[in-house]
């Protein structure tokens, strides 16, 4: 995973985040945030997306990405869970 891919692609961005597990089971409802910047954490093992200078979202650095212009997604192999960041079109 590329930390200034990923800054590209989020920094600014306001985005939709859906968090599912790989079998399908309940899903919390997807969120709507502006995503402030992203990080790595101190012990460099997650990313961290802010959404203010205290709240974020840390993705293991270790999942497999797959992104477009709109989508940006990463699976976490060791929880079983995907990350989901989707754009908002901002009208």
């Amino acid at each position: 995973m590329n930390l200034e891919d990923v800054k590209e692609f989020a920094e600014g961005a306001k985005v939709e985040i859906y968090i599912h597990d790989q079998e399908g089971g309940d899903q919390a409802p997807a969120v709507k945030k502006a995503i402030k910047k992203v990080l790595l954490c101190p012990d460099k093992t997650h990313l961290r997306f802010y959404f203010d200078d205290f709240y974020f979202l840390a993705v293991p650095l270790e999942s497999d990405v797959s992104w477009s212009d709109h989508q940006w997604a990463a699976f976490d192999s060791g929880s079983g869970l995907t990350y989901t960041f989707k754009k908002v079109q901002v009208l």
